[in-house]
């Protein structure tokens, strides 16, 4: 792919990771990803905005061949995606500095080695005159790191929003338009990225709301050319408002938990309540974040393995309080052969889920009618919790 004219003096300059399928070695990446890099030239200086995953440098090396000057190199984030090509940007222009917040300075010290004296940190609202073009910093602490910001280029009405606002999808498309698509990428990315900042991003949404523009450019994913769609998105994840829904991931290894989780979806569907179960040992654990962006309810379903919970249980909810979803109400069931502490362990992994529990109920061996009873009973007391959203 190469370099892309978004508005005069202003190009995308990334490459498209077309296979990659794990990010962090942790999060699945079903549509590969992007890392977007921009240039902006004004008539006096030009800007290079964040770099690219360092295994894609050659990319951003094409793009550059011909770029015979750079004076800045903006870091809004020291993580390797966007900031591990900088060596190489300060290498090809030696006169070039490198602009970042003040809390990612000693992180591209310590992460990329670059010399102290060819960084210049910037406050938050601080200018940077390019000739004819003004880039804005915006520091938006938390989406996801401390120290990430975002500029603003007033004259071309352009939000660079880093990876707020981002999406991991890779395709040839510049611009998001219409494509709901992106959107449901997009609602990945937040909901294994920024859930558990939903107070930051909030904060961070009502501060770039005061500026007047109309793109957005993440750093990865396509821009948005309507960027109302992923505003509003991002408001309503990031709100109070959860929906009618029971999310219950479990892992069954005789069967008895397995008849326990599809009675309690049977019963919940019966009162009129969505449910969305997650078998742990196959599930896409970006599918089971998302559900849990807007669910009111989390039921885990736990086998015992040596009196604790099953280890994908274990790593499921652990996961779950990671990411602090806006959760009301949670319940936990599961089976057992001769003894069980599955209660008291997985309710001391869940501290940050600031959830009513609403009861238990586990099977010794195979569940039998008073089990099935007690499902039903809490099918009815999830009912009408949900009544009250």
């Amino acid at each position: 792919m190469k370099p892309r004219k978004i508005r005069e003096g202003v190009h995308w300059m990334g490459a498209i990771d077309w296979n990659r399928r794990l990010f962090d070695s942790l999060i699945p990446l079903p549509d590969g990803t992007s890392y977007n890099a921009y240039l902006v030239e004004g008539a006096e200086k030009v800007a290079l905005i964040d770099t690219v995953d360092p295994p894609l440098l050659d990319v951003l090396k094409r793009h550059l061949a011909n770029v015979p000057r750079v004076d800045y190199v903006i870091a809004h984030h020291a993580e390797q995606d966007h900031a591990g090509s900088i060596p190489y940007v300060l290498e090809k222009y030696p006169n070039a500095i490198v602009i970042c917040s003040p809390k990612a300075k000693d992180l591209l010290l310590t992460h990329l080695d670059v010399p102290e004296n060819k960084i210049k940190t910037v406050e938050d609202g601080e200018t940077l005159a390019l000739g004819g073009k003004t880039l804005t910093f915006i520091h938006t602490p938390w989406v996801h790191w401390p120290e990430t910001m975002s500029s603003y280029l007033k004259e071309d009405k352009i939000l660079f929003s880093c990876d707020f606002l981002g999406s991991h999808i890779a395709t040839s498309e510049l611009y998001a338009g219409d494509d709901r698509y992106v959107i449901e990428a997009a609602k990945r990315y937040y909901a294994e990225i920024m859930m558990p900042f939903r107070a930051m991003v909030r904060t961070n949404l009502k501060k770039i709301r005061e500026l007047d523009f109309d793109l957005v450019a993440p750093s990865h994913g396509p821009i948005y050319d309507k960027p109302e769609m992923i505003l509003a998105a991002y408001e309503d994840w990031s709100s109070d408002r959860v929906e009618n829904r029971v999310v219950i991931p479990y892992v069954s290894m005789h069967g008895s938990t397995e008849l326990m989780v599809d009675h309690l979806v049977s019963a919940l569907a019966e009162r009129g309540v969505a449910v969305q179960k997650f078998e742990l040992t196959t599930t896409d654990i970006g599918k089971l974040a998302m559900a849990l962006v807007e669910a009111a309810t989390i039921v885990v379903g736990a086998p015992t393995v040596h009196v604790g919970p099953h280890p994908a249980v274990f790593s499921a909810t652990h996961l779950a309080n990671a990411l602090r979803p806006k959760l009301k109400y949670a319940a936990i069931i599961g089976s057992y052969g001769w003894n069980t502490q599955v209660i008291e362990r997985i309710a001391g992994l869940i501290p940050n889920l600031k959830v009513e529990v609403l009861g238990t109920v586990l099977s010794k061996g195979v569940p039998r009618a008073a089990t099935f009873a007690e499902l039903d009973a809490l099918a009815d007391t999830i009912r009408d919790k949900h009544a009250t959203l």
